[in-house]
């Protein structure tokens, strides 16, 4: 009896289009949202994803049969396909939604990648994704994409060993007490910490040929699932503005500053 061939790893990385994380942040005159008329970039963490989901095939050659890569968003966010593109995925996915639409909540993009993976022909064995978007910093959406799909996760990973003989994943994550590890059946969602890796530059021929990759457009009612946002977002303001400090010359007026400030010693 002839063994059965092992099955080669189907990797999906969701990135997201978000506003560069260089800019200063500026909150709309109604304290509603930002201003997004300002350069965009990957999400960093997703970013993460994609250099992983890049070294893990560098590392296990043939047996990742394929990495790609999805987002949601207006006609712009084709534009972060692209980069993902260049730094190695091979095709990408966009669902694609009006400029004017409201930013989607977890639930609605757990439920969008929900649908997606399962279009997959081929399945899906493996979703790395950023552990949050530096935009809503929700950090939800990987959990919530493996309990609909009752799949195994790991979150806030910083280090990620595949076996696909095995179908075994080795995850450290970083905790509160320091380093936890995980070994992990897939298929699987995992979630990438900041430590995980450093994503490349992408090179101009690579940029080049990521031109000539294949990206497959949807819409959210092709996928039969509803973006429009449950919570009400209430109001958007700026953080305080960071008050100068000042010098003293002795103990005395450090002491009756302090009392100026309303901060006064407690008696035991």
């Amino acid at each position: 009896m002839r063994p059965s061939a092992v099955r080669l790893l189907n990797i999906l990385v969701p990135v997201k289009r978000t506003v560069d994380y260089a800019v200063k942040i500026r909150v709309n005159p109604d304290q509603k949202g930002v201003d997004l008329n300002v350069k965009h970039s990957m999400n960093p963490f997703d970013e993460i994803a994609v250099e992983e989901a890049v070294r893990l095939r560098e590392k296990l050659k043939d047996e990742v049969k394929s990495i790609k890569v999805v987002t949601i968003g207006p006609p712009k966010a084709a534009e972060t396909l692209r980069t993902a593109l260049a730094m190695g995925a091979d095709a990408g996915i966009h669902i694609e939604v009006p400029d004017s639409a409201p930013a989607p909540e977890p639930l609605g993009v757990a439920k969008a990648l929900r649908a997606v993976i399962q279009r997959e022909k081929d399945g899906v064995d493996l979703v790395i994704m950023g552990k949050q978007a530096i935009d809503d910093d929700a950090g939800q959406t990987g959990q919530m994409l493996a309990g609909l799909m009752d799949w195994a996760q790991a979150t806030f990973a910083s280090k990620v060993v595949v076996d696909p003989k095995a179908k075994e994943v080795q995850v450290t994550r970083e905790i509160d007490g320091g380093l936890e590890e995980l070994k992990c059946r897939l298929p699987l969602v995992v979630t990438t910490d900041l430590r995980l890796n450093e994503p490349r530059y992408a090179s101009l021929p690579n940029i080049m040929k990521a031109k000539k990759k294949p990206i497959q457009k949807l819409t959210p009612a092709e996928l039969e699932v509803d973006l429009a946002p449950i919570l009400e977002k209430v109001k958007v303001s700026e953080p305080p503005k960071r008050v100068g400090g000042g010098k003293v010359e002795n103990v005395d007026q450090l002491i009756a500053k302090l009392k100026e400030a309303g901060i006064t010693s407690v008696k035991s």
